[in-house]
């Protein structure tokens, strides 16, 4: 130890005997005693018991230790008896304190689990908001750089928005989008598919229910709204709502209130309402079977989203993105898309639009065997006349000529249009191979760059 370590501690005796002589009142000169060794000794916590003036008492303290780590002490006060046992008391309250130590443990663990799923729900969080960040969606058209200019126009507000385009076109991904980056982003994303819920049951599912309110309410239900609360309502194929829901449904977006079925209280909520439909709503206003009022409700700020038919310079840039997901998936190292497999995807017509896009390319993984997707291992509707216009009965011949065809196009597209190099890949002559390239109108040049 060193010498000013032991000149500070006889200083800080010194203090010690001067706030001990300085009074006569106890509890004054102790609580000073405790100031002055907490400044000198940096202790955590102190404490001085004194027994009481003419009463004659016990003091036991049992230490409460976690994993052999004493992290408090139990102490009781006893009235002094000659015949008591105190080896008794002593092992009674060793049991007491590791009860107590077994408390503190759980206690301690309950937390770690708490701040553990915090932890992954806010993980959670960021990954589902850069998962549907907008900048992510697939697309460098025109018509998607417009989506994605209205939705960055609309995410930071509190505007209801309706969604409208084909089935397929990716209306929810542009809901979890602009949700995702409004300031509503931290509360819940909540979804209804108006159409996959029979009439007698979504009205429950968006309002709640309470307890008997019909046979098989056998205790309150929190609707989708309330869930909702504070965050965003999606309200899926809004175009298949009954009428006497679209009543209550305009309702809650007049006053902010609802009751729930069979209830009388009103439920105030603070809800963001995004809509979608694949049905022509000013049609079905015309028709008598979507209310009007309720679509101007809806209709604030409208975003459409075009078919894939109409943005066939994004199809490529989809399956490239499809194809990498589902290589991954499937443990393959697929790495590209031949040049014929290329025409027949951006010839065929996409009546599902992105969905059916995917759906495609997750079945042409699975069935490829090889690193390059090829024109024969996409499905038979992308080489009928139904998907690009030519027969749908083919001759054998025909057939093994389609599929040289693509091999040799392949292997331009590897060689950069070099014939040479072609023929050696396909393990044939460069004449052979000119004879083939002229016979099914290749053209080289268009696999040089």
């Amino acid at each position: 130890m060193s010498e000013s370590s032991e000149i500070k501690k006889l200083t800080a005796l010194l203090e010690v005997s001067k706030a001990l002589g300085s009074t006569l009142d106890i509890s004054a000169a102790v609580e000073k005693v405790l100031e002055i060794l907490d400044r000198e000794l940096g202790m955590k916590r102190g404490a001085i018991a004194l027994l009481e003036e003419k009463v004659e008492e016990s003091f036991i303290c049992i230490p409460i230790k976690n994993q052999r780590k004493t992290t408090g002490a139990l102490s009781i006060i006893y009235p002094f008896k000659q015949n008591r046992d105190y080896d008794d008391t002593v092992r009674y309250l060793t049991i007491v304190a590791s009860m107590i130590s077994q408390s503190l443990r759980l206690a301690q663990m309950v937390e770690q689990e708490k701040a553990q799923l915090a932890d992954e729900n806010a993980l959670l969080k960021r990954e589902l908001q850069q998962k549907y960040d907008f900048r992510n969606i697939i697309g460098t058209s025109k018509e998607m750089r417009d989506v994605y200019d209205q939705v960055a126009q609309v995410a930071h507000t509190n505007t209801t928005v309706l969604i409208r385009g084909e089935s397929g076109t990716g209306k929810e991904l542009v809901a979890h989008a602009i949700h995702y980056n409004s300031p509503r982003s931290s509360k819940p994303f909540i979804k209804v598919n108006c159409a996959a819920l029979p009439e007698s049951l979504i009205e429950s599912e968006l309002f709640g229910h309470e307890k008997g309110a019909f046979t098989g309410a056998v205790a309150r239900k929190r609707g989708r709204f309330e869930l909702a609360e504070g965050g965003t309502l999606f309200l899926d194929e809004i175009g298949d709502l009954s009428p006497a829901l679209q009543v209550k449904l305009l309702r809650v977006l007049q006053e902010r209130e609802f009751e729930r079925v069979g209830g009388i209280e009103t439920i105030k909520v603070n809800v963001r309402l995004i809509a979608a439909t694949n049905v022509d709503l000013e049609v079905a206003v015309q028709d008598g079977r979507f209310r009007s009022d309720l679509y101007y409700r809806l209709n604030v700020f409208s975003i459409y989203l075009p078919p894939l038919r109409e943005r066939r310079t994004d199809i490529l840039l989809l399956a490239e993105h499809f194809l990498e997901k589902y290589s991954r998936q499937n443990g393959k190292r697929i790495k590209r898309i031949s040049t014929p497999a290329i025409d027949m995807l951006m010839s065929y017509h996409w009546p599902g639009n992105v969905r059916e896009l995917e759906n495609v390319i997750e079945r042409t993984a699975l069935v490829c065997d090889g690193s390059v997707i090829h024109g024969y291992q996409l499905p038979p509707t992308l080489q009928t006349a139904e998907g690009s216009g030519t027969v749908t009965r083919i001759s054998l011949d025909n057939a093994i000529g389609a599929y040289e065809k693509d091999l040799i196009q392949d292997a331009l597209k590897s060689a950069r249009g070099n014939r040479a190099r072609a023929a050696r890949m396909l393990d044939t002559t460069e004449r052979i191979l000119g004879y083939k390239v002229k016979k099914y109108g290749i053209d080289c040049r268009r696999y040089r760059a």
